[in-house]
């Protein structure tokens, strides 16, 4: 019995679920469907020509495997995208929703300004009884796309805040929440977006604001008898970026007011950009119904840079101040520094420093000696006997049969495994580590890693394990 298009699509997704992050599942493969399978050919339907892009960018890969798994080697997957049908009359965008397999779209209705943008309105940013013209938008001039580097930690957040600026308040990503640690960007990131939509559209209404000061200045509005100039500015702008959203909590009057601030944005078709520590179903003191109203757009995480991504950030800081540090020196403050970009970057600065003060010139050695503040533990080299031992610990087998000749399935799983972490953690050859597990050829090795790689693409609790394994080597 011949499958049909819908049920290929489901078992592709099944797989796709288990291999990425949930929020990524929900914002790029929930809202495609199936259209038809003609032969090896799957159609797939999705919403918009950024879609479409995005996948093609960042899964292609995934989508590649999981169809010819499910179609053989000859499967193909082609795509129907879906034609922006918004109208450029003013109304509110409409919003084409093919998942659910109709084609039936979704209307925002919009609701009339209770205030005209032509009067003249209180800016709480500037000091009452002084006029101005122009409301500043409150951005750091610096915090630009540009400046940015983008990375596998924060590829999904930077690809939709750009769609953001390019249409503020017409995609489907409102609003934008973006959640990580301390020091990964988030504030950077939020404040790029208003840039570049004040550098592309200058007519825009752009306000940046933390939650901090947007608490201060309503309770100031009280006390001032002024709270209507102060939601008569905020519901005035075309893009608000709220920044660290979580200290809303326990203020429920604020609440309130950015509630009713909210809604009169999103249903007049204008941007909102969030930002916190947290994702929304984490957030605590918040009310239930501002939270849904958090979740309404995307929510994307930041999350700490991989060692690539470090190293690309301090070139590009290097770069900005016109500075040059070997190789070897920048490898070594990357590779040691994983908290967070600001300490990354706050190492740098204290590097160059000491350098300057001391009249010396910086090398490795310097590197070491003046970094000990903020490298924890220096790193030992890992050998593949380490490895070895490390692999056969977790999966509880004996370390001589990993370098016999047994095909027993679970000796070979921590071979090839011991085999991809020794290329990938230490200097040897592939000739070397072929020799040292069981006098086994270069190409044995080279099978070994991409069974690996592929199980780890496609294998949920396998790559659990290697990335278990992983953790255990870093902490060694």
């Amino acid at each position: 019995m011949e499958k049909t298009c819908t049920e290929v699509w489901k078992n592709c997704l099944q797989i796709i679920k288990d291999n990425i992050p949930n929020q990524s599942f929900k914002t790029w493969f929930e809202p495609i469907t199936a259209l038809k399978l003609e032969g090896k050919v799957l159609t797939i339907q999705v919403p918009s020509l950024f879609f479409y892009e995005w996948l093609e960018e960042h899964y292609v890969g995934l989508l590649r495997k999981t169809v010819k798994k499910q179609l053989g080697e000859d499967g193909r997957l082609e795509y129907n995208i879906v034609v922006d049908k918004s109208s450029n009359s003013g109304s509110p965008y409409t919003t084409n929703m093919p998942s659910n397999g109709n084609g039936a779209e979704a209307k925002v209705q919009s609701m009339p300004i209770p205030v005209s943008i032509n009067k003249d309105i209180k800016n709480p940013f500037i000091i009452p009884g002084l006029k101005k013209l122009n409301v500043d938008p409150q951005l750091n001039g610096n915090y630009t796309f540009e400046n940015y580097i983008e990375g596998d930690c924060n590829r999904l957040a930077r690809s939709a805040g750009y769609a953001v600026a390019a249409k503020p308040g017409g995609t489907s990503f409102n609003p934008l929440m973006i959640y990580g640690g301390v020091g990964l960007g988030k504030t950077h990131l939020a404040q790029a977006i208003g840039n570049e939509i004040k550098r592309s559209m200058p007519d825009k209404l752009v306000i940046y604001v933390s939650c901090e000061k947007f608490c201060q200045q309503f309770v100031d509005s009280l006390k001032n008898n002024t709270i209507n100039d102060f939601v008569n500015f905020y519901q005035a702008m075309d893009v608000i970026i709220m920044d660290d959203v979580h200290n809303f909590a326990g203020k429920e009057k604020t609440q309130d007011i950015f509630f009713h601030i909210f809604n009169h944005l999103h249903q007049s078709g204008k941007q909102v950009i969030l930002t916190s520590d947290k994702a929304p179903k984490d957030l605590a003191g918040l009310e239930e119904r501002l939270l849904s109203r958090f979740k309404w757009g995307l929510s994307a995480d930041l999350q700490v840079p991989d060692l690539e991504t470090r190293i690309a950030i301090l070139r590009k800081k290097m770069y900005a101040d016109g500075i040059e540090l070997p190789g070897e020196v920048v490898e070594y403050v990357a590779h040691n520094i994983d908290n967070n970009v600001r300490e990354l970057e706050g190492a740098m600065v204290s590097l160059l420093a000491q350098a300057t003060l001391n009249k010396k010139e910086i090398d490795l050695a310097l590197a070491k000696q003046m970094l000990k503040n903020f490298i924890k533990n220096t790193s030992k080299e890992i050998s593949m006997e380490y490895i070895q031992k490390l692999v056969c610990e977790y999966f509880e087998v004996p370390v001589d049969m990993v370098k016999s000749q047994t095909r027993k399935r679970e000796i070979v799983q921590a071979r090839q495994i011991s085999m991809y972490l020794s290329k990938s953690h230490t200097k040897s050859s592939l000739k070397t580590i072929g020799a040292f597990f069981g006098g086994r050829d270069h190409s044995t090795v080279i099978y070994a890693c991409q069974t690996v790689e592929d199980l780890i693409d496609t294998d949920k609790k396998f790559k659990a394990y290697v990335h278990d394994i992983q953790k255990k080597l870093k902490m060694s």
